[in-house]
This record gives C-alpha cells, sequence and structure tokens, in this order.
C-alpha cells in the first residue's frame, strides 16, 4: 500500500511541474531589465543550429526593442573543440547588427546550472540583479529557478517560433524531460 502510495504522489507531483512548465513555457514576461540572456543550444560549425538561432533572433528583437543594455550569451564548446555557442551567438548577434560592446560571452559553461552561475557573476560584475531570460519555453521554468537561487529576477521569454516547442511530441518530450530535471533540482542535483 505504501509503494502504491509513493507511486501515486510522484506521480502527482510530477504532473504539478509539467503543468507549471507548460504555463510558464508560453508566457512571455519580457520587460527592462539589466541583461537579456541568451541560453545556448548547438551550433554545427560555426553556424547556430535552428533551435540555437531562433533564440539569438528573439534575443536580437528584444534588444533592439531597448530592453536591455546588454547581451549574454553562453554554452561551451560541447563536441566541437573549434566553436563555443557563446562564441558562435555573439558573432550571429554582430552581424545581425547588435554591437560588439553590448554583448558579453561565457564561453564555458556546458550545462544550464553552468550557465546561470556565469549569467549572475557577469550581472553581479554590473550591479544588476535582473535579467530576461532568452530560451525554448520548456526550459524556463528550470531557468528562472535557477537564477532565482542565485538571487537574480529572470523573466522568461520564450522563443516565439522555436522548433521544438512547434513539434507537439518534441514539446512534451522535453516539457517531461524538465519536469524530472527540475525533481532533480529541488533534491539537491546541481549538475544539469
Amino acid at each position: 500500500m505504501g509503494l502504491i502510495f509513493g507511486l501515486l504522489l510522484i506521480a502527482e507531483v510530477e504532473g504539478w511541474l509539467y503543468r507549471a512548465i507548460r504555463r510558464q513555457a508560453v508566457r512571455d514576461e519580457a520587460r527592462p531589465a539589466g541583461a537579456i540572456a541568451v541560453f545556448g543550444a548547438a551550433q554545427y560549425n560555426g553556424v547556430p543550429s535552428p533551435v540555437f538561432k531562433a533564440r539569438l533572433d528573439h534575443a536580437f528583437e528584444l534588444e533592439e526593442r531597448g530592453l536591455a543594455p546588454l547581451v549574454i550569451t553562453t554554452g561551451g564548446h560541447g563536441a566541437d573543440p573549434r566553436y563555443t555557442e557563446a562564441g558562435v551567438g555573439c558573432d550571429y548577434l554582430i552581424q545581425r547588427g547588435v554591437a560588439a560592446d553590448k554583448i558579453v560571452s561565457d564561453p564555458a559553461s556546458e550545462t544550464t546550472f553552468q550557465s546561470v552561475q556565469a549569467i549572475a557573476a557577469i550581472l553581479s560584475a554590473r550591479h544588476a540583479k535582473t535579467c530576461i531570460a532568452v530560451s525554448d519555453g520548456f526550459h524556463l521554468y528550470r531557468i528562472k529557478l535557477m537564477l532565482r537561487a542565485r538571487g537574480i529576477v529572470a523573466w522568461g521569454s520564450p522563443v516565439p517560433d522555436s522548433p521544438i516547442e512547434s513539434d507537439p511530441w518534441l514539446r512534451r518530450m522535453y516539457s517531461l524531460r524538465e519536469a524530472f530535471s527540475v525533481t532533480l533540482w529541488y533534491l539537491g542535483y546541481r549538475g544539469g
């Protein structure tokens, strides 16, 4: 009986997290902030993947609206020793017209947690405590949770034309994975 109760409780908690993730995923909270933080995604030989390009294009639009004086790009090498996601993102934004001195890159982050740590350090060095977090919608609940733990007020701004969010199956799978990642975060795991 205890096992069944435990499994039902886990299912209820995960269901609640999934719903919270999906509510955040469709809510654009963009407003003036200390920075726009773009979370990295794959790049291929120096070119942003479609997912990363959508994130960068959205960050560009927010920057064009004058919502922040700084854009932070994150993401390490991944499997490519020549390029980092942060560097590719920086180059892409400069090509789109963002002034180079308005962009700070963190090329060392390999996980969301490491990106959050870097963003918090960059903001702290500039005496800023707010940012607009730009990523796919499914990712924003956890990002905001992690940034809040670092003393940063983050407003989520989901990518409107995300290749992941546009596909119902991918949206569901990534959101379920996020629910599991958030559970691990609440249990104290800080690796992802």
